[in-house]
């Protein structure tokens, strides 16, 4: 590192230790639930932003879902956290200078190879496994 802080040219940026990553992230939801009385959470953000995307292809069409009654099609603070989790992780990934848009992660390429239609169809099936859990257990 430079005397200003920043890492030099040929300096590999330093990620995060992911135990103290984690421990601020449990602080914050213990904050969330204290000062809010929420959890965080993103699986209801999802359905509502695919319903608030048909409903511009299908106005309408969604007001009958008790579904939907239950949690209405509105921007709010989930939305927005949601929403803030990428760009924090934009900003973060930028100010570190480890950002870099990658269809195959190395670690994947060394593993399974290059195949970026085999890394985005596997990435599908563990989402739509990932969303199916998180919205099973209503979370």
């Amino acid at each position: 590192m430079n005397n200003s802080g920043r890492p030099l040219e040929n300096e590999e940026p330093k990620a995060w230790n992911p135990y103290f990553a984690g421990v601020l992230a449990g602080l914050l939801i213990v904050c969330s639930v204290f000062l809010s009385g929420q959890y965080f959470g993103a699986s209801t953000t999802f359905v509502r932003f695919a319903g608030m995307i048909e409903d511009v292809f299908a106005p309408g069409r969604l007001t009958t879902s008790q579904y939907f009654i239950e949690h209405p099609l509105v921007i709010d603070w989930q939305w927005m956290f949601v929403i803030g989790i990428f760009f924090g992780s934009l900003i973060s990934s930028a100010t570190s200078r480890s950002f870099r848009l990658q269809a195959v992660p190395d670690s994947w390429q060394e593993r399974f190879g290059p195949s970026g239609t085999k890394r985005a169809m596997v990435a599908y099936v563990g989402g739509v496994i990932a969303m199916f859990g998180a919205r099973t257990a209503d979370g």
